[in-house]
């Protein structure tokens, strides 16, 4: 295991280490970090990644929920005055102690084991002061599902509540070889550039019942939402374009808030 022989590796925190330094550059790179960053980092893990954005950013807070790494990556960082490392679950911290670290322009870079990922993404989305972008290693289903359109791929609700908080693209394949322990699957690397949430909460309730059950029409999942009938629900559907027939994944986000705005607004 190399430089991870010391490491008692936890299932419960999913951890799966990068060691290729080539690797971990390009990482940073395609997350788009300047010395003019400050980067929070969510899984310092072993710090191999951290060790990279601290090259680059000017400054980087870094969480890291395994108490037992602290040792090491104290004894790592410790001549370096522009990483802080914090031992405690992100999501437990109240986003005003970041911004008081990072200030409010910030990016973050992420490696989530799977249970995670819509948690961690939930938070920052629904934070006063977004991420500038968001970069995260997701196992590669997981990443294909944020990055789905429509009739492809597992398109559903959280490739469209994604799309509604981020432009999201696939920078790189990551094999699960390049992981110490190797994990079951490959991985993927995806970046997310946050844009303003135009949407309200109610829109994303909406999302969730149209979503509900997959093979059902648009119309069967949202109609105990609505005040109108089935027929007046066709009717309102096919007035914008779209068949009365639909699936919730066969639209857009765009074409889903058009059909939401019809339905309740």
């Amino acid at each position: 295991m190399g430089e991870y022989s010391n490491i008692n590796f936890k299932k419960k925190f999913g951890q799966n280490f990068l060691s290729d330094k080539n690797l971990l550059a390009s990482i940073v790179r395609d997350a788009g970090i300047t010395e003019d960053d400050a980067v929070l980092e969510i899984g310092a893990g072993a710090g191999a990644l951290t060790a990279e954005l601290i090259k680059v950013a000017k400054k980087v807070v870094s969480f890291e929920i395994d108490t037992e790494l602290k040792g090491e990556l104290e004894e790592k960082f410790a001549e370096l005055n522009n990483i802080e490392i914090v031992f405690d679950d992100f999501l437990n911290i109240n986003e005003e102690f970041i911004y008081e670290k990072l200030g409010t322009s910030f990016k973050v870079v992420a490696n989530l084991p799977y249970y995670i990922t819509t948690p961690i993404l939930t938070k920052l989305f629904s934070m006063k002061h977004r991420p500038q972008t968001i970069s995260v290693m997701v196992q590669k289903e997981v990443g294909e599902r944020i990055v789905a359109s429509p009739k492809k791929g597992d398109y559903g609700y959280f490739s469209v509540y994604v799309s509604a908080n981020a432009d999201a693209k696939i920078t790189r394949q990551v094999n699960r070889k390049m992981f110490t322990p190797p994990p079951n699957v490959d991985s993927c690397i995806v970046r997310l550039d946050t844009k303003e949430n135009i949407y309200p909460p109610k829109f994303f309730e909406f999302l969730k019942s149209a979503f509900a059950m997959k093979r059902k029409t648009l119309k069967n999942n949202v109609e105990k939402l609505v005040s109108y009938s089935k027929s007046e629900i066709d009717e309102k559907i096919k007035a914008l374009g779209i068949s009365e027939s639909v699936r919730a994944d066969g639209l857009t986000l765009e074409q889903l808030f058009e059909v939401y705005k019809t339905l309740f607004e």
